[in-house]
């Protein structure tokens, strides 16, 4: 079996977008937690098997190349589907007194830190990623009820644009003693 040890590209890069038109891409479908390790085996969606042996610390982005047959018009890129993230939105307490503000603040930490969920504060918003299950995540929740902080759960992708890369990171690279990774980063958001 045949080890792909480096990223060719990225079908979101400006030079790949042509070659990527008039290719046949096989997609090689990996959770957010199989695309942070450096090596795996998985299975493309024509059933082709990939086993991928990155250098310590690179991890895979959604649209990375690890094959390019040019002879065949070939591509096998990587599709990471990514958890859900919890947005508690702190916005209508914009305007409300700094006291107000401080302890709603704390509130949400709390309920937050108890659990050991791991956040990224961006303005008036606090991502939390899906590490648990969803009907958890919201019971959780609810049962604090802090007032002034309503809750939702949005598509990982659509936060990502969002986000700096130790942001995405922290959301979406686990939180296990391999969690300090280095990305390699692209200059667009990733495809749905």
């Amino acid at each position: 079996m045949k080890i792909y040890t480096e990223i060719l590209g990225n079908l979101h890069d400006p030079e790949w977008v042509e070659k990527a038109r008039e290719a046949q891409i096989e997609r090689i479908d990996l959770d957010q937690w199989t695309a942070q390790k450096s090596r795996f085996v998985a299975t493309g969606d024509r059933g082709n098997e990939y086993a991928v042996a990155l250098k310590r610390h690179t991890q895979m982005l959604d649209g990375d190349i690890v094959e390019y047959r040019p002879e065949e018009r070939r591509i096998a890129a990587v599709r990471i589907s990514l958890n859900e993230v919890l947005v508690a939105d702190l916005s209508e307490l914009t305007g409300r007194n700094p006291e107000t503000i401080i302890h709603t603040a704390v509130e949400l930490g709390h309920a937050i830190g108890n659990q050991h969920w791991p956040a990224v504060v961006k303005g008036t918003k606090v991502y939390v990623p899906l590490t648990v299950d969803r009907k958890v995540m919201d019971s959780v929740m609810r049962t604090h009820h802090i007032e002034g902080v309503s809750c939702t759960f949005q598509p990982g992708s659509e936060v990502i644009p969002y986000l700096a890369p130790h942001e995405i990171r922290r959301l979406f690279g686990g939180t296990g003693p391999d969690s300090d990774v280095h990305h390699h980063h692209h200059e667009h958001a990733p495809a749905h």
